[in-house]
């Protein structure tokens, strides 16, 4: 029964944040609000909305480890199954963009900074702040840097029938959507945990990471199926930007979130082991399939270990 409600509450969670992203690009297409800081912040941090939502109810229901888990889970996905997807399945990836010089620092330094916070073996709500600190400055870099990245554009949005009414409702409906399935997400994964007697950690990190990255992976497959390789790159930067700083910044201010590091060293060192990949990969300009076979080669250790622990 646990699984049944997990499996609805994850969709309702995805759907509103769909809904919720939709509304917020018709209202900001409506206000003449330019394509590029629509995909800034609406794009980027929509698509880690799920994750948000997951991350606060978790942390709020006093279960940290699946808070935690869950943002590292979702930048080892990421990083090794979405955007290996992408080098996978697009024919030719030439980005306009120069990632490495342009995004390599905010790429490391959100897991550099995780490394740092988790030494005193806390997330405290001082680390919170910083963490949400840190993706404003990420905004403010976006916005300064805003001449030198390809306008993304969005999908064909039919403003000819927009309703104050209509748009508002679907707003509400998705916002209590989010809520309502991230309580439901957090409290079946749970019990699934004690069902199966296997720890929250393992949860958190497999089962609710790959489901709050499935937009990610919807968002990235489709640009880059649509040969807009910058996007899918960018995605995947600003998600895992979006993850370490906003999801695991508003779940310490919700509650402060002890994590014992070495208990979880194997997936930590999987995360920044990935995020070291990535900027090698940016450096050389590897974007191809052999580097996403070496992506998927992490992948499948991070999963066997993981299953191994259960």
């Amino acid at each position: 029964m646990n699984f049944l409600i997990f499996v609805i509450a994850m969709g309702a969670l995805i759907w509103g944040t769909e809904l919720l992203i939709h509304q917020s690009e018709r209202i900001a297409l409506k206000f003449n609000i330019p394509e590029f800081i629509i995909g800034a912040t609406i794009i980027a941090l929509g698509t880690s909305l799920p994750e948000t939502a997951a991350g606060v109810a978790a942390s709020y229901a006093q279960k940290p480890q699946i808070a935690i888990a869950n943002v590292i889970g979702s930048n080892i996905i990421n990083i090794t199954l979405v955007l290996a997807s992408v080098f996978l399945v697009a024919a030719k990836i030439k980005p306009s963009r120069d990632f490495f010089a342009k995004d390599s620092t905010w790429t490391l330094m959100p897991a550099l900074i995780f490394l740092l916070m988790i030494m005193d073996g806390i997330i405290s709500r001082f680390d919170g702040m910083l963490l949400l600190l840190l993706m404003g400055a990420y905004l403010l870099f976006l916005t300064q840097d805003r001449k030198n990245i390809p306008q993304e554009h969005l999908e064909e949005i039919n403003m000819l029938r927009f309703s104050w009414i209509k748009t508002v409702f679907a707003l509400f409906f998705g916002l209590i959507l989010i809520i309502i399935g991230a309580h439901f997400a957090i409290e079946s994964a749970s019990g699934i945990a004690k069902n199966f007697g296997i720890s929250e950690w393992i949860i958190g990190i497999i089962m609710i990471s790959i489901g709050t990255s499935l937009p990610e992976l919807a968002v990235s497959l489709s640009a880059a199926v649509k040969g807009k390789a910058d996007m899918a790159i960018g995605n995947i930067i600003g998600s895992n930007m979006a993850n370490t700083s906003v999801v695991l910044g508003a779940a310490a201010l919700t509650n402060p979130m002890p994590i014992q590091g070495m208990a979880h060293m194997f997936d930590i060192a999987a995360m920044i082991v990935a995020t070291f990949l990535l900027v090698f990969i940016m450096a050389n300009n590897l974007y191809n399939r052999s580097a996403g076979i070496s992506l998927i080669i992490i992948f499948g250790l991070f999963i066997s270990n993981t299953l191994q622990n259960i």
